[in-house]
């Protein structure tokens, strides 16, 4: 276990902090599931900007948390890597 477990598990035990950090995690899986992809074509941010017509900034704001991304640009970003959305509500 990383330090950063240890420090997060340790959080996890105050219940405002475990509600807030499971709010954000929809956030967190979108965000990851972008770079997982991006990274298994073996893409830079600048390759799938040039695919998708994104700019490289705006891909880089999502990629950080720093925007939120609209499902047409999620599919956008998802055809440019040969890939398909899937959203689903579990």
């Amino acid at each position: 276990m990383t330090a950063f477990d240890e420090f997060l598990a340790e959080q996890m035990k105050d219940e405002e902090f475990k509600k807030e950090y499971e709010a954000l995690e929809p956030e967190f899986s979108i965000k990851q599931a972008m770079i997982d992809a991006r990274n298994s074509k073996g893409l830079t941010q600048k390759e799938l900007s040039e695919r998708s017509g994104i700019a490289q900034g705006d891909i880089s704001k999502l990629e950080n948390g720093n925007a939120n991304p609209s499902v047409k640009t999620l599919q956008r970003l998802a055809e440019a890597m040969g890939k398909k959305l899937k959203i689903e509500f579990v």
